[in-house]
């Protein structure tokens, strides 16, 4: 029996000699003859469908997944689906607005979740460092379409997306420098469907210190694609523009001032690039002062006097539509035009220089909690939402901030 044993032994050590060590780190094999260790890989509709419901943060991030990954994400169409997906969702609705930690004195800009501003009891703002920071020279928000912002920067007009970083400073619209002081400017940012192009409006005439008459107005308009300026020829000379161009329906509206006359509401088409009059609602009142806004897919107007009337106007370019939301004893200009409403229907506003929650069912008024924001609140807020549309050409260097 000894032979057959040291036999026995001898097989078992050359067995082990040619068994591999066993890793149990080693990734499972993917070859075809153990399938049933295959790695399973999910179809690309998949994977697409997933990513564009995803916030933009993260889909930075995933740039660097792979080369395929990279290119997925930054094709139009990717951009363009992901874009739909963040206009439907309320949560990654922000507002951006400036503030001050007194009037004039040290101004900054914020933002934050609407919905949180809605449904939790605190919401956090968090510091936006626009591009082109120059403390010398006033900025002003003129406007936000698909996530991108476009700011003035004293004469300087840039457009920005918060969410990439990214952004591209436009031309200068080739005045005389001696113009750029005598001149008032008026400015509308929005997006052309038909021509699947951006573009900003800039009106400007040598009226800055009387809003008596309106001399030598002009209309410039820009587009992203060309990356020029051209002048717009169907204006009415007559016109004064107020305040930043409200976008709805693929137009840009203003309140106005006819020379001699009252106030009206004007629009731009950003397609046939037409002017044409609003009609407004009968206020009952006189010696009122226009704001205007959008709330929603509906036009709005703020009526001005003893008190604040909201109106709305339900179908658009029907003056029979307008309907009266509510009404608020406020004194002169101190609301700004309804920015959102929540699901129940209630809507925000800024008012006296703090953020403001009106229900307009019984006309009770709430004010949210909101960290790290200075003493006032500037009127001119502005609504965005996350995306991952780019405001460079793509034969132009990325600048990001």
């Amino acid at each position: 029996m000894e032979p057959e044993r040291e036999e026995t032994i001898l097989r078992f050590r050359r067995r082990s000699k040619r068994r591999k060590p066993r890793n149990h780190t080693q990734i499972p094999s993917t070859s075809s003859n153990d399938s049933a260790l295959v790695v399973p890989t999910l179809p690309q509709e998949v994977i697409t469908a997933i990513l564009v419901r995803l916030p933009v943060k993260y889909l930075l991030q995933f740039k660097c997944v792979s080369k395929h990954w990279y290119a997925l994400i930054s094709s139009n169409h990717f951009v363009k689906t992901h874009l739909s997906f963040s206009a439907n969702d309320f949560t990654r609705r922000k507002l951006l607005l400036e503030t001050e930690k007194r009037r004039l004195i040290k101004r900054s800009h914020r933002h934050f979740s609407v919905s949180s501003l809605f449904y939790e009891s605190v919401t956090e703002a968090f510091d936006l460092d626009y591009p082109i920071n120059d403390p010398k020279r006033v900025v002003a928000i003129e406007g936000s379409v698909d996530g991108l912002i476009c700011y003035s920067i004293g004469y300087d007009l840039v457009l920005w997306n918060p969410s990439t970083r990214k952004f591209k400073q436009l031309p200068d619209l080739m005045l005389m420098p001696q113009q750029t002081y005598n001149y008032r400017f008026n400015y509308g940012f929005g997006y052309d469907e038909a021509l699947d192009d951006y573009k900003v409006l800039a009106i400007f005439d040598e009226n800055c210190k009387c809003h008596v008459d309106a001399y030598n107005l002009k209309i410039k308009i820009y587009n992203l694609k060309s990356d020029s300026w051209r002048t717009l020829d169907d204006i009415q000379s007559e016109m004064i523009y107020y305040g930043s161009g409200k976008l709805l329906n693929g137009k840009l509206h203003w309140v106005t001032t006819v020379v001699y006359g009252g106030w009206g509401v004007m629009s731009i088409d950003l397609v046939d690039e037409k002017c044409r009059k609003v009609e407004q609602p009968c206020y009952g009142v006189e010696n009122y002062f226009l704001t205007l806004g959008v709330l929603g897919s509906d036009l709005s107007v703020l009526c001005s006097h003893k008190r604040t009337d909201v109106w709305v106007m339900k179908e658009y370019g029907v003056k029979e539509s307008w309907t009266k939301l509510y009404t608020i004893e406020c004194p002169y200009r101190v609301l700004s035009p309804p920015l959102c409403t929540s699901f129940e229907g209630e809507i925000l506003h800024v008012f006296a220089l703090t953020l403001t929650i009106c229900n307009p069912e019984d006309g009770l008024m709430r004010y949210p909690e909101v960290t790290n924001i200075d003493v006032y609140v500037d009127a001119d807020a502005e609504l965005y939402i996350e995306s991952l549309v780019c405001p460079v050409l793509q034969n132009e260097p990325m600048t990001q901030h």
